[in-house]
C-alpha cells in the first residue's frame, strides 16, 4: 500500500476520487493505441496524490467474451489459459509504466463473478433486466447460435469487410444489420432462428440519461460528447445482456444456466467489484467511493479509448441506476481518439500496432509517458511514427529538460546547492505554473498542462543564459549563488509538476536535492544541499538507429 492509500484510513474530510481505467481483452499484446487511452489515468491519479485527495485508480483484465474464446481455439487451449496468459503479461506492462493501480484485477477472479452476479440478480429482482424470444444469427453447419465477433458481413457505413461486433470505421452492426451474415468459423451464412435471452430494459432510462449527461457532459471531452448524444437522439434500445458462451460470468437466474453474461456488463461493473475488493483487503468502506451521502465529496473519472464511449457514458450510468441504491455516477469521462501507426488505423487483423513491451524495451519510459500525454489523441485521431517520437524525446526532454537540471546540478566544481536569494518573478512563474497545470488537467487539457511545465524549464534555460553563471562565479560569487539557487528551486518545483508524467524522474530530482516527498504546491529550498551522485537525466537517442 503506498502512501496516499495508507492516508485514506486518516482523513474523512478529503476528496474521494475513484479512477476508472477500461479493461483490456486478454486476446492479444498491449499496443500504443491502449497506452494512449489508459496513461490518463495513472496522470489523474498521481496528480489527486498530489493534492492530498483520497484517490483509488482500479481495473483490470477483460477475461472473458469472444475474442478470448475464439484465440483459445485457434491455440487448442481453454480461454482461462489465453486469459492468465495475457493477464501476467498486462501486469507487466503496466509495471513497466509505472502505473500506479490501487488494484489491477482481473474478470475471471472469484470474487468479481460473485458480486457481479449479486448486482446482475438485483437488477433483474428491480425489473430492469427480463426474458425475451428472438431471432438471432444461427449457423445450420457448426450447429449454434453465433456472437456479433463470430459473423462477417459488409459494413454498411463503409463498405468493408467487417467482423459482427464493431468496424475499424466506428460503425457497431445493428441487430438487422447481422441478419444473413456469414459464419467466420465455417464460412456459410447463417439463418435466423428464435432464441431466449435476458435483456437490460434500456429504453426505460432515456430520460434519466439525458439529464444526466445534461448535468455532467461539460466534464467530458468532446468525443464522449457527440458519440453519447447520438445514441440519445437515436433513442435507446433493451439491449441483450447474455449470450450462448461457455466461458464467462453465470447468470444466477433460474432457467439461463447455460448461458453467460455478456462481457460489457461485468466488464464495467468490475469498477465496483475492485473498489469493493480494495476496500474490503484494506480496512476501508467501498460505499464511500461509490455512494452518495452528505458526508462524502465524490469525483469519478473513466478513462478510455473512444470506441469504449457508450459503454462508460451509457451503460454503466444505466446499470448503476438499475440496482436502485444510490450509486454515484460517473462524472468525468476522458475518453481518447484513435493513435495510429505510420497513418494507418491500428488493427489487430493487420498486425500493424507497435506493443508497449517493444517501446519499453528501446526507450526511455518517462518520455514515453510524457510524449503520449503530451501528444496523444486528445481530442482528435494523432499519428505515431517513431520519428516524432524520438524528435519530441531529443527536444522537449534532452535538450530543455535534462540541459537545464544538468547544467545546473552538474556546473563545474559546484559541491552544494548554496543558499542565496530566490529571484521574485522566477518565484511567480512556479506559483503560475502550478495554477495553470491545475486548471489544465481538471479541464482534460493535458497536452497544455505539459506545455506549461515545459515553459517553465524554457523560462529556466532563459534566466540561466541571461544570468551567465560561469560568468558570474568568477566576478560575483554572491550574484552565482543566487543564480544557481534559483535554478535549483526551479528543479526542486520541476520533480512535484513532472511527478504525474515522469515519477522516475522526478523521484531522481528529489533524490539529487534531499526532497522527502512530493507534494503540489511550491517549495523552496532551506538549506545548503550536497551533491552527490548527479547523473545525466536523460540520453539523446539517434534518430537513424
Amino acid at each position: 500500500m503506498n502512501k496516499t492509500e495508507n492516508n485514506l484510513k486518516e482523513d474523512k474530510n478529503k476528496k474521494y476520487i475513484l479512477i476508472g481505467g477500461a479493461w483490456p481483452y486478454a486476446n492479444s499484446s498491449l499496443h500504443l493505441g491502449h497506452l494512449a487511452a489508459l496513461i490518463s489515468g495513472d496522470f489523474l491519479k498521481r496528480y489527486h496524490e498530489l493534492l492530498g485527495d483520497n484517490v483509488l485508480y482500479v481495473s483490470g483484465t477483460d477475461c472473458h467474451g469472444t475474442p478470448i474464446t475464439e484465440r483459445a481455439k485457434s491455440e487448442g487451449i481453454e480461454p482461462k489459459d489465453i486469459a492468465e496468459r495475457y493477464h501476467k503479461e498486462f501486469k507487466e506492462v503496466f509495471d513497466k509504466m509505472n502505473f500506479s493501480y490501487s488494484l489491477y484485477t482481473k474478470t475471471c477472479d472469484e470474487y468479481h463473478k460473485k458480486h457481479v452476479e449479486e448486482m446482475f440478480l438485483k437488477m433483474y429482482e428491480n425489473q430492469y433486466i427480463y426474458s425475451k424470444k428472438s431471432e438471432q444469427p444461427y449457423c445450420e453447419h457448426c450447429c449454434k447460435f453465433e456472437a456479433d465477433r463470430e459473423l462477417e458481413l459488409i459494413c454498411p457505413n463503409c463498405g468493408q469487410v467487417t467482423k459482427g461486433d464493431q468496424c475499424d470505421c466506428g460503425y457497431v452492426p445493428t441487430e438487422d444489420d447481422l441478419i444473413g451474415a456469414t459464419c467466420r468459423e465455417c464460412g456459410n451464412q447463417t439463418i435466423q432462428k428464435e432464441n431466449t435471452h435476458l435483456y437490460l430494459a434500456l429504453s426505460k432510462f432515456q430520460k434519466t440519461i439525458e439529464q444526466y449527461t445534461k448535468e455532467k457532459q461539460d466534464n467530458w471531452r468532446i468525443a464522449s460528447k457527440n458519440e453519447t448524444q447520438k445514441y440519445l437522439k437515436e433513442g435507446l434500445k433493451n439491449r441483450a445482456v447474455t449470450r450462448d458462451l461457455s466461458w464467462g460470468v453465470d447468470i444466477p437466474i433460474k432457467g439461463f444456466e447455460d448461458k453467460k453474461m455478456y462481457v460489457w456488463i461485468d466488464a464495467v461493473l468490475g469498477y465496483v467489484t475492485a473498489t469493493q475488493k480494495f476496500c474490503e483487503d484494506n480496512g476501508l468502506n467501498w460505499e464511500d467511493f461509490w455512494k452518495d451521502n452528505k458526508d462524502n465529496n465524490i469525483k469519478m473519472y473513466m478513462c478510455h479509448g473512444k470506441d469504449n464511449i457508450t459503454f462508460h457514458t451509457i451503460i454503466l450510468p444505466a446499470l448503476l441506476m438499475a440496482m436502485e441504491e444510490n450509486y454515484h455516477l460517473p462524472d468525468t469521462m476522458v475518453a481518447t481518439q484513435y493513435l495510429n501507426i505510420n497513418s494507418e488505423k491500428i488493427s489487430k487483423s493487420k498486425g500493424n500496432g507497435i506493443t508497449i513491451l517493444q517501446m519499453v524495451e528501446e526507450y526511455n519510459v518517462d518520455s514515453l509517458r510524457y510524449y503520449m500525454i503530451s501528444h496523444g489523441p486528445e481530442n482528435k485521431d494523432v499519428d505515431f511514427t517513431i520519428e516524432n517520437y524520438i524528435n519530441v524525446h531529443n527536444s522537449d526532454i534532452v535538450n530543455k529538460f535534462g540541459n537545464f537540471v544538468n547544467r545546473t546540478l552538474k556546473f563545474k566544481g559546484l559541491e552544494k546547492i548554496p543558499l542565496g536569494n530566490m529571484d521574485e518573478q522566477i518565484s511567480e512563474k512556479i506559483s503560475e505554473t502550478y495554477e495553470m497545470t491545475s486548471k489544465y488537467i481538471e479541464s482534460l487539457e493535458f497536452k497544455k498542462a505539459c506545455n506549461k511545465i515545459v515553459e517553465l524549464i524554457e523560462i529556466g534555460n532563459k534566466y540561466y543564459d541571461e544570468r551567465k553563471p560561469w560568468i558570474q562565479k568568477k566576478e560575483n560569487i554572491e550574484e552565482f549563488n543566487n543564480t544557481i539557487y534559483t535554478c535549483a528551486n526551479v528543479i526542486a518545483n520541476l520533480s512535484n509538476l513532472f511527478e504525474p508524467i515522469m515519477p522516475e524522474t522526478s523521484s531522481k530530482l528529489r533524490e539529487y536535492l534531499k526532497i522527502e516527498e512530493s507534494s503540489w504546491k511550491q517549495i523552496q529550498i532551506k538549506e545548503e544541499i550536497f551533491l552527490e551522485n548527479i547523473g545525466i537525466l536523460f540520453e539523446r537517442v539517434d534518430i537513424n538507429r
